[in-house]
């Protein structure tokens, strides 16, 4: 075979490799405008895993997914049990431990080492206040209202409700981005009349199937004791492994905070977000909660 049949082949392989790319290309970038045409549609295609917010922005260049099928069950699970705690009983606690388990068996028994992750805690300023005020039954509708609302936020960005408390959460996400905006759209969304407010950490945990401990989860939640009432706080560890999120979000100047439980003062800055977000998911946010069952959720 001589060179220049040898380059001819080549060049016929990459126009033939190049002319796959575009169709793919362009059959994203349709799925991409089919879903943005229904937000509905989009908002619960994003919420349980089967396609990325960023990859919406940029069918082209992001990864569609990174959700497995177990994932994507465990998110369809979580939702059903937020909007319906009596599928509980229908399913059997059993079924839903074993279907939403995180990890393969040996990860539920607990990470051997800790593993770098972003840990959000959350609280509703003048709970207390509002529950002597209004009574028991209003602050259960109340935290009703709010496990509905906040669900499909935090999946949304690929995070985990780790454990309900009370009337806050402890939330883990995979990097800090995802969970600064997700801190941010938890905020925005908080229940009337109560405003949340979050703590943000980068750093490392040790993970179990229900639970994260570690040092850096005991700084996050300090910093979410100082933060105020509507207000995002994050520490200036997750403000320096921030990144794409230039224009989007903006961080505050750096301030020692003395907090309780901790010899050394931690440095926070607050954050808000000082654009319109890349994707608009008002579905996410709006009143999807069909009506709750009377049912105490478990949890």
């Amino acid at each position: 075979m001589n060179a220049n049949t040898e380059r001819a082949r080549e060049v016929g392989k990459a126009a033939v490799k190049q002319a796959r790319s575009n169709v793919r290309g362009s059959l994203r970038r349709r799925l991409a405008d089919v879903l943005r045409a229904d937000p509905d549609v989009l908002a619960n295609a994003i919420e349980l895993g089967l396609v990325r917010r960023e990859w919406v922005d940029d069918p082209t260049g992001e990864p569609m997914s990174a959700a497995s099928p177990v994932e994507v069950m465990q998110r369809f699970l979580e939702r059903e049990v937020e909007r319906r705690p009596s599928i509980l009983s229908e399913l059997g606690l059993s079924a839903i431990q074993i279907l939403s388990s995180r990890g393969t068996e040996s990860e539920d028994r607990g990470s051997e080492r800790p593993v770098p992750l972003a840990v959000v805690f959350t609280d509703l300023e003048g709970f207390t206040r509002f529950t002597e005020r209004e009574g028991d039954e209003a602050a259960h509708d109340l935290l009703q209202r709010h496990t509905v609302a906040v669900g499909p936020i935090v999946r949304s960005r690929g995070g985990t409700i780790v454990k309900r408390l009370g009337d806050g959460l402890l939330l883990t996400f995979p990097g800090p981005e995802a969970a600064v905006l997700a801190a941010l759209e938890l905020v925005q969304a908080s229940p009337e009349p109560l405003p949340m407010r979050a703590g943000v950490h980068w750093g490392e945990a040790f993970e179990s199937r229900d639970d994260v401990v570690g040092h850096d989860v005991n700084v996050a939640a300090r910093v979410a004791d100082v933060a105020r009432g509507g207000e995002v706080l994050a520490t200036v560890a997750t403000r320096n492994a921030v990144q794409g999120l230039y224009g989007r979000v903006e961080f505050g100047r750096p301030g020692r905070r003395k907090v309780k439980g901790l010899d050394e003062p931690i440095q926070v800055c607050q954050v808000r977000r000082v654009g319109p977000p890349t994707l608009e998911l008002e579905a996410l946010r709006a009143d999807r909660s069909e009506p709750v069952d009377a049912e105490a959720h478990s949890d």
